[in-house]
């Protein structure tokens, strides 16, 4: 089967370019932005644009200021390293090389979780992610550079790799981080300012996006963001990715027992797209034939050349071309694969899932707010 992409790739508005029409907004050098006096950038973790337009009645102040065009794309893999990453950097994964959830470090030869498993699996964030991000660009421009996010993310990892620059401030709550980030955009002028609301995907992870909990969380956002914008304050709302339910039926154990290791070194990635490496030794076109094949009707299956060809990471940096799998599994509808023999086996109690190339984990919202409203 050939592989399905999004209906415009290559020609949607993308999550790469928002630092940079933010940061453009604040000198009035922005393509699609007015000048504002301070920039804010909100990102609903997990929020899929489909997904709001089909609970916008539990979303009426996003719902409200959402016109039909206002979408964006997400990056590939749809995960939130990745896509978080691009966002705060402005390049795609090929070059930050957070190439998905679980990845291998070639120097090791293991796998690394580039999302919360800096300290555990030893990889220096400084060493992996070395892309300016949108707060060091700011303050290279001499503007104020604020993230507000939650307490225990301050310091992590993954907040080192991808918040350097910024002055970061916490607050418990989704209405608390809004109100925080609205009061230093007012305060600084000239500052860009993010904030982080990750409820809404932890809500899908664990109930699924159709549930009484994620319907909760979706409104609880959109409460707190019905907040009054500061006078000449610009606001993006967005999305790094979106998310599909996954039922149980549509769940597939890849099990030792039936071959599915036979010449596979690691399986990393997450249930929607796995990276699949294959042992040195191995046949890789008979490999890319078997799981082709047995795949088929569940997920897509490329080489690492065909996704690099294909464009899928953007353009490949040579250090990060060997963390990307030797076979890409793209998950198609709602299926998700599991290693059986994976470690850490939390996925698959998860109802809500993303990574794969599906429109509901692709396409997020592009929301303007404030200064920034149509």
């Amino acid at each position: 089967m050939p592989l399905i992409l999004p209906t415009g790739l290559d020609s949607t508005r993308n999550i790469t370019g928002v630092a940079a029409q933010l940061l453009g907004a604040l000198r009035g050098g922005a393509v699609e932005l007015p000048t504002a006096r301070s920039a804010v950038l909100v990102v609903v973790d997990g929020l899929g644009a489909l997904a709001l337009r089909g609970h916008a009645g539990h979303a009426r102040t996003l719902a409200a200021a959402m016109a039909k065009k206002d979408v964006a794309g997400s990056v590939f893999p749809t995960t939130t390293a990745a896509a978080l990453t691009s966002m705060l950097t402005g390049v795609a994964p090929g070059a930050h090389g957070l190439v998905g959830y679980r990845v291998r470090d070639p120097r090791r030869d293991v796998l690394a979780n580039v999302l919360s498993g800096w300290e555990s699996d030893g990889i220096d964030p400084l060493d992996w992610q070395t892309a300016p991000t949108v707060f060091e660009q700011a303050a290279a421009l001499g503007d104020a550079a604020f993230a507000v996010g939650i307490a225990e993310h301050a310091g992590s990892g993954f907040s080192r790799a991808t918040l350097r620059g910024a002055d970061f401030r916490s607050a418990a709550t989704a209405a608390e981080r809004v109100e925080l980030a609205w009061e230093l955009a007012d305060a600084h002028d000239g500052a860009l300012v993010y904030c982080y609301l990750p409820e809404v995907d932890k809500a899908g992870h664990r109930h699924g996006i159709d549930s009484a909990q994620w319907v909760s969380a979706l409104e609880n956002v959109d409460a707190a963001l019905s907040r009054r914008v500061p006078d000449g304050v610009g606001v993006v709302v967005t999305a790094d990715h979106g998310m599909v339910d996954v039922p149980h039926h549509r769940q597939l154990v890849l099990e030792a027992a039936d071959g599915w290791h036979d010449g596979v070194r690691h399986i990393g990635g997450e249930p929607r797209m796995l990276h699949v490496y294959a042992e040195p030794d191995a046949d890789h076109a008979a490999l890319l034939a078997r799981w082709r094949r047995d795949l088929d009707g569940h997920a897509d299956v490329v080489s690492r050349a065909e996704a690099i060809d294909a464009g899928l990471f953007g353009p490949v940096a040579d250090a990060v071309r060997a963390r990307i799998g030797d076979l890409l599994v793209i998950a198609r509808g709602t299926t998700a694969l599991y290693d059986a023999e994976a470690e850490d086996q939390r996925g698959r109690g998860m109802i809500g899932q993303h990574g794969a190339l599906t429109a509901e984990e692709w396409r997020v919202p592009f929301i303007r707010l404030g200064v920034f409203a149509h």
